[in-house]
């Protein structure tokens, strides 16, 4: 029996047992263990009961083997004088980083075509562990430090994850409080041909917040899944929140729909999160033509403006509430934290922009900037037939008519 099909096969809280049993048969594993990254994306925690015979005690993201494979998502092969050798293995879902696996075996069995062969065995883990988090708690209770607030439960419920890649896009997201929400929205959608990204400012702290914001990512979803464009999405959106809310619980929104065979994007802008592009050494915020927020108003009409990536562009999306917030009292407004940590790029991994972004405002600035921040970094490769790469477009052009 292959290890996919005894993964499929098994319990969704028994991964790890079926797993342990068909690597002992086909690598003469001795053990087997299962590390994964916590909501604040801080430590990596065991899934028990362990294997190892001396323990497997968390430990952080930054520290040791699985720290480094956990932050270059390359295997690591770890030999040490004795007649073992250990395995450290990558498992991630399309981008989404979910933690590392350790396997142990002996050390003539070891070598790079074993180890290329369990990193995709860890590969196929990753999957099966997404389908049985529907299944079982095992695995979230795992990833958790401590307890989540309410609203913190329903926002992990509802966002679609920490990271997305496809052949011309990488999408990464990192948000903060974990454990508790701001009410912050994020949702992706892709398909063969396009890319459509919602992120949206919380509607303030607590459940309030996490049950508006939830009533307007169904919504959005809703009228995506039924093929309607952006500006009906936005609209409908408004129309779901203005109808609970009557104007109480607006939501700052930015939705884009990016064309992944050239390039070009249509966006509506509804009081937005902020918006920056990375061009080269080129760093600068996006000035969009702002629109009325979602629900604030009965019946608001959405229009859409256009902007084109060029291949190597990074555009950063930084929801914190606070986009003009001023900077009076001997406080920075937030676009400076921002604004250094991004000029600060240096050629940073997409996956480490949103926690740079959001140490930057969290923990850099002065007291006053909100501590709720989500923030989603999108690197655009394009594709070798149809890349925009001639013609450069530097800012958005209003209008569906645009250039």
């Amino acid at each position: 029996m292959t290890v996919e099909s005894a993964l499929r096969g098994a319990a969704p809280h028994l991964l790890l047992d079926s797993l342990r049993t068909s690597l002992a048969h086909l690598y003469a594993a001795t053990c087997a263990d299962l590390l994964l990254v916590d909501y604040g994306f801080t430590t990596l925690r065991p899934v028990e009961p362990v294997q190892t015979p001396a323990g497997m005690p968390a430990v952080p993201v930054h520290v040791g083997p699985a720290g480094r494979v956990l932050r270059t998502q390359q295997p690591y092969l770890f030999r040490d004088v004795g007649p073992t050798a250990t395995v450290y293995l990558p498992v991630t879902v399309r981008g989404d980083r979910f933690g590392v696996l350790l396997v142990t075996l002996p050390a003539d069995r070891s070598g790079p075509t074993t180890t290329a062969s369990l990193a995709r065995v860890a590969e196929t883990l990753g999957h099966a562990l997404r389908v049985a988090d529907r299944h079982t708690d095992l695995y979230r209770r795992t990833r958790r430090t401590h307890a989540l607030s309410v609203a913190g439960e329903m926002q992990w419920d509802t966002l679609p994850g920490r990271a997305c890649t496809g052949p011309a896009f990488a999408l990464h997201a990192h948000w903060e409080p974990a454990y508790t929400s701001g009410g912050h929205l994020l949702d992706w959608s892709a398909t063969e041909r396009e890319l459509l990204i919602v992120v949206a400012d919380g509607a303030g702290p607590g459940t309030p917040a996490a049950l508006a914001s939830t009533l307007a990512l169904t919504a959005i979803r809703n009228a995506r899944r039924a093929g309607l464009d952006l500006e009906t999405q936005a609209s409908l959106t408004d129309q779901a929140l203005y109808g609970q809310y009557r104007g109480k619980h607006p939501l700052a929104a930015l939705l884009l729909r990016l064309d992944l065979t050239t390039g070009e994007a249509e966006v509506v802008d509804a009081g937005s999160p902020e918006l920056w592009r990375i061009r080269s050494t080129a760093t600068e915020r996006i000035e969009l033509d702002r629109q009325l927020p979602l629900g604030m108003f009965e019946d608001t009409v959405y229009t859409t403006q256009r902007l084109r990536l060029l291949r190597g562009d990074r555009l950063v999306f930084v929801a914190h509430g606070a986009a003009d917030a001023p900077g009076g009292g001997g406080r920075e407004a937030p676009d400076g934290p921002v604004a250094r940590a991004l000029a600060g790029d240096g050629g940073r991994r997409g996956e480490d922009v949103p926690r740079a972004v959001v140490r930057a405002l969290r923990h850099g600035a002065p007291p006053g900037v909100p501590d709720a921040v989500l923030v989603l970094c999108l690197d655009w490769h394009g594709h070798d037939a149809g890349t925009p790469g001639t013609g450069r477009h530097d800012g958005p052009a209003p209008g569906p008519g645009s250039p």
